[in-house]
């Protein structure tokens, strides 16, 4: 299969990051329309789930993949169609709300560390670490001296986990203002789907700013050579799926987990 080049949505360390100048419905390197596209995801997510059940097999390495957009973005969009023939023995979706008293109670990070994938596993965060320099910024929660020297606190947290054996990618989904009003309007109009719309999202929209803001300097601090960041063009649906796969696929392409040796089995029959 040809490479996608997923270098295409690399964000490089020490760059500055513009999301305005970001074509939120680019279709770049695709295979095709949407229908050539999809036709070929079948392939792709095979390619992805062999290298999954390598990475189970070889329990020597981790991968921790980070998700983070604006509201309606497409996190859960994603986790639906990306990762739905993983192996759930070796795969993982953790989910960050709003800290408990407990976790409240310890350093912002506590409650990350623990959820960071073991050997041989694959670890989705839908949200993440990154909320406490996006939210907490935004909405004022701590003061600008608490939460700024988080993007290096977070560098050593990332780096530690690279250190230890986690290989991370983090992915910016990147929806421009138009496609999240039609989403959420699509939300409002359709009863099974107006379970996932709140009066409170047309708050966060006000401040769609101030959250462009805080994703690009929190992108563009803490994009690093062990814990890159992909900003995914992610208007169209059918591209953000297949540039996250292909993503997904070259990374563990790149870490090239192997079967273990098996022992010698010569002359053994089953009977």
């Amino acid at each position: 299969m040809t490479k996608a080049h997923a270098g295409r949505w690399r964000v490089e360390p020490g760059t500055t990051v513009d999301l305005g100048k970001i074509d939120t419905r680019s279709t770049d390197g695709a295979p095709g329309d949407k229908g050539s596209t999809e036709a070929v995801m079948d392939d792709v997510l095979h390619d992805l789930q062999g290298l999954q059940e390598r990475l189970y097999a070889d329990g020597g390495q981790s991968l921790l993949v980070v998700l983070q957009a604006i509201d309606a973005g497409g996190k859960d969009g994603t986790i639906k169609h990306v990762f739905r023939g993983l192996n759930p023995a070796g795969c993982k979706v953790v989910s960050f709300k709003v800290p408990s008293e407990e976790e409240l109670s310890h350093d912002f990070l506590w409650r990350v560390h623990d959820k960071a994938p073991g050997k041989g596993e694959v670890v989705v965060f839908n949200r993440s670490h990154y909320e406490d320099v996006l939210v907490v910024r935004v909405h004022g929660l701590v003061p600008e001296d608490v939460w700024r020297p988080r993007f290096d606190f977070i560098n050593d947290f990332e780096a530690n986990l690279a250190a230890s054996g986690t290989r991370i990618v983090k992915l910016y989904l990147h929806i421009s203002k138009e496609e999240q009003a039609e989403r959420f309007q699509a939300r409002i109009d359709d009863p099974s789907k107006q379970w996932k719309f709140r009066k409170g999202d047309l708050d966060e929209r006000a401040l769609w700013d101030d959250y462009m803001a805080a994703f690009e300097e929190a992108i563009t601090r803490t994009s690093t050579d062990c814990a890159p960041w992909y900003v995914v063009p992610a208007d169209r649906k059918w591209y953000r799926n297949w540039a996250v796969s292909r993503i997904l696929v070259e990374t563990l392409e790149d870490m090239d987990p192997r079967y273990p040796p098996a022992e010698d089995l010569t002359g053994v029959v089953i009977t």
